[in-house]
C-alpha cells in the first residue's frame, strides 16, 4: 500500500467567463481506502478534453462538476488494491478517476486494459475521441464515396480521426483549423484534401472555392460562425454531425445562434443530429476492430501530445481550449509499475 498522500487538483469556482489557473487548486488529501465493489487506483494518464469544460457549467451527458469538488477526467489507471473479484493490483484499467493521484472507484466504471506498448492509444484513438470521430462520421454522417466532408476543429482530438475516417472511405476532406501549421499538418500528414485557416481567410468564400459543389457531410466540432458559414453550402440531403459546440464552452455564452437555421434546414432537406458515441455502444468492438487494423496498416495516424504532472493539468485543458494542441492531449501523472 502507498503512502504517499494523495494529489487533488479541485474545481474551487465555477468559471462565469473563460476559464482561468484560478478557478482551480491543488490540495492533498489521504489516500482513499477501497471498500467491497471497489477499486484503488494510481492514476497514470488524464484524457483532457473540451468536453471538461461544458461539465463545469452542468449537467451533459454525464453529472456536472461541482464546486470545491475533485476535477472530473478520464484516466488509465493501475490498480494498487482491489476488493473486486476478477481485479488484481497491477492491472491496468480505462475510467474516470478524476484530476489526481489516487482515486477509490467503483469496478462497474472500470475497463481491464492489456499492457501494450501504447497504453495511452486507449485514451485517444481506441478512447472518446476515435470513437466519437467514427460513429459520428460513419454512423451519423453516413459519408459515401465522392462526398465532400467538412470538418471543423480538424486539427483536434476528434476532428484529426474524422477527417481521416472520411478519407479512408473515399470522400473528398477539408479541415478548418486555427493556425498555417495546423493546416499544413492537416495537407502533409493526415491526407486532407484542402485546408481553411479560418483566422485569416475569409471562411465563407474559402469553403465556396474548396466544395464548389457544397457539402454533403459537415462534422461540426465548434459550433457559432463556423456552423454559420457551413450551413447555407450544404447540398440538398446533406447530413450535419453535431459532435461538440467548443466556441460556447469556454467563456460568455452567445447572444444569438446562427442565423437562418429553420428555413434552410426545410429548403435543402438537411439531417440535423447531435450524438454521443455511447449511443453507439453496442458496435464498440466491431468499432475497436476497424480502428486497430488501420493504425496497424498505417492508414490511421495518431498525434499525442503528452504532457507530465499532475499541477499541470489546468494550464494544459486552458491552452487546449484556446486551440494550442494538435491532435490529442494527455497529462502523464506517473509510471506504470513493470
Amino acid at each position: 500500500m502507498p503512502t504517499a498522500v494523495n494529489r487533488q487538483i479541485m474545481l474551487v469556482e465555477k468559471p462565469a467567463g473563460k476559464l482561468t489557473p484560478q478557478n482551480f487548486r491543488m490540495a492533498e488529501a489521504a489516500i482513499p481506502k477501497p471498500k467491497v465493489g471497489e477499486v484503488l487506483v494510481r492514476v497514470l494518464y488524464i484524457s483532457l478534453d473540451a468536453a471538461n469544460r461544458a461539465w463545469m457549467q452542468g449537467v451533459t451527458y454525464r453529472e456536472a462538476v461541482d464546486q470545491n469538488a475533485v476535477m472530473a477526467g478520464g484516466t488509465i489507471a493501475e490498480v494498487v488494491e482491489s476488493k473486486v473479484p476478477g481485479f488484481f493490483a497491477g492491472d491496468l484499467v480505462l475510467g474516470d478517476a478524476g484530476w489526481q493521484d489516487f482515486a477509490v472507484v467503483s469496478a462497474e466504471g472500470l475497463v481491464k486494459l492489456p499492457r501494450t506498448e501504447a497504453i495511452t492509444h486507449y485514451l485517444s484513438v481506441y478512447g472518446i475521441a476515435g470513437l466519437t470521430a467514427y460513429f459520428g462520421l460513419l454512423y451519423v454522417g453516413k459519408p459515401k464515396s465522392g462526398d465532400t466532408v467538412v470538418v471543423s476543429a480538424a486539427a483536434g482530438s476528434v476532428g484529426a480521426f474524422a477527417g481521416q475516417i472520411a478519407k479512408l472511405k473515399d470522400c473528398r476532406v477539408i479541415g478548418i483549423a486555427g493556425s498555417r501549421e495546423k493546416c499544413k499538418w492537416l495537407l502533409s500528414e493526415l491526407g486532407f484534401d484542402s485546408a481553411i485557416n479560418y483566422k485569416e481567410e475569409p471562411l465563407f468564400k474559402s469553403l465556396k472555392v474548396a466544395a464548389p459543389n457544397g457539402i454533403n457531410v459537415y462534422f461540426d466540432n465548434v459550433g457559432g460562425d463556423i456552423f454559420e458559414a457551413c450551413l447555407p453550402q450544404m447540398s440538398k440531403y446533406g447530413r450535419i454531425v453535431c459532435c461538440g459546440a467548443v466556441s460556447a464552452y469556454d467563456g460568455v455564452p452567445p447572444t444569438t445562434g446562427p442565423r437562418g437555421v429553420p428555413g434552410l434546414i426545410v429548403i435543402k432537406r438537411l439531417t440535423v443530429q447531435g450524438f454521443i458515441f455511447t449511443d453507439f455502444i453496442a458496435e464498440r468492438e466491431a468499432a475497436l476492430a476497424e480502428l486497430r487494423s488501420w493504425v496497424n496498416a498505417g492508414k490511421l495516424q495518431v498525434r499525442e501530445e503528452i504532457i507530465d504532472g499532475l499541477e499541470n493539468t489546468p494550464d494544459a485543458l486552458i491552452g487546449l481550449l484556446a486551440g494550442e494542441n494538435r491532435g490529442k492531449r494527455l497529462i502523464r501523472v506517473s509510471a506504470p509499475k513493470a
